[in-house]
């Protein structure tokens, strides 16, 4: 993947892969009623914690890969090194595409000693966290400054990229490894620009801002989930970013 001088945008992912959709659903029925539902809308398909806990991880992971889908294991991985890299190691082995890992520096080495052809993303800063709770936590910075912080080192720990906030996503350009893979939740589409009462996200972005400054995925969930119409949410999504990229 490489970058023009003039553009901050990577080429070499393709367009209607950078929309990664969160299959955040407590259930395999739900689970298959939703990609059924979207189609070809949707190449690239995140799977967290709620879902894992269903029982079918593994066996949705294969149903999707079957169709050329591809698989983002975001478990956000915390545990002594050892742990860690076995973790890692077991998701390598389901051929799962990009792996989250939450943790400290000999977490992120672990990870990435053991991750085989799996890409290994280090969570920054939860994009469900703003400066007070930053400051409850702690840390003694903003955001911008924590997420270029724990950019650098997941870098030097051989991640191969992070997550995080598109409002982070120009300062990582500007001051981080182009190489970076960035993957971006928070994102609010324009159509959504109201977000429910709910919504517990704190930093977002819209697909537009996030892609033309530097993001190269966009993990989008509940305004496509909980759409009347989540294939036509999903492609909307989709003009959005290919009209950045056109």
């Amino acid at each position: 993947m490489n970058q023009t001088s003039e553009s901050p945008i990577k080429t070499g992912i393709p367009a209607r892969e950078r929309l990664i959709f969160a299959l955040d659903v407590p259930d395999l029925e739900r689970a298959r009623a939703l990609v059924e539902a979207l189609g070809d809308s949707v190449d690239f398909y995140k799977l967290g914690l709620e879902f894992f806990l269903s029982g079918h991880y593994f066996e949705l992971a294969a149903e999707l890969q079957d169709q050329g889908k591809k698989i983002f294991a975001d478990l956000k991985l915390f545990d002594i090194p050892a742990t860690v890299a076995s973790a890692v190691r077991q998701l390598a082995r389901h051929r799962v595409n990009f792996c989250t890992v939450h943790g400290n520096d000999s977490m992120l080495r672990a990870a990435a000693e053991a991750k085989g052809d799996m890409q290994i993303l280090a969570v920054t800063a939860l994009t469900s966290l703003d400066q007070g709770d930053l400051d409850d936590l702690g840390f003694k910075c903003d955001a911008r400054t924590l997420v270029l912080s724990r950019a650098r080192r997941a870098l030097e720990a051989g991640c191969d990229g992070v997550v995080s906030s598109g409002l982070e996503v120009p300062a990582l350009r500007e001051s981080v490894d182009h190489a970076l893979i960035t993957v971006c939740p928070g994102i609010r589409p324009i159509f959504n620009d109201e977000a429910p009462a709910e919504d517990d996200q704190q930093r977002v972005a819209t697909p537009g801002r996030a892609i033309s400054t530097g993001a190269d995925y966009l993990v989008v969930g509940r305004p496509i989930r909980d759409a009347a119409d989540p294939r036509a949410a999903a492609e909307a999504i989709q003009q959005q970013i290919a009209a950045v990229l056109s």
